[in-house]
């Protein structure tokens, strides 16, 4: 989903954090229905869509805080990706990907300091 509204500079990583909340929203809702096992996988994917979703809104209206939430979500995508890559299941594989790219793209973003 291309978001043409936001400022250039803040695209990508707008629709990386949009990408994410989706894919960990799914991974969240599979891992509670499919497997109570997985209940930090879904703990963590709660906690990162949920600062993907902010992240997306502070971009959007270029907030100077969103560097520094960037940051925080970058590390929060790196964790979540990193557990959902402990299961065989695609829909945490689809996550932890989504979560790669989001932390890659927030890191960016912190870098540059919008």
């Amino acid at each position: 989903m291309a978001v043409s509204t936001v400022d250039n500079r803040n695209k990508e990583c707008v629709d990386a954090c949009v990408e994410c909340q989706q894919a960990c929203e799914a991974c969240n809702y599979r891992c509670c229905a499919e497997n109570p096992e997985m209940a930090e996988c879904a703990r963590l994917c709660l906690d990162c869509a949920v600062i993907c979703a902010l992240c997306v809104t502070l971009l959007s209206r270029g907030s100077k805080w969103a560097v520094r939430l960037c940051r925080t979500c970058a590390e929060i995508c790196k964790a979540c990706a990193l557990e959902c890559e402990r299961y065989d299941a695609d829909y945490c594989r689809e996550c932890a990907a989504a979560c790669r790219r989001c932390a890659e793209q927030c890191q960016q973003m912190a870098g540059a300091g919008i």
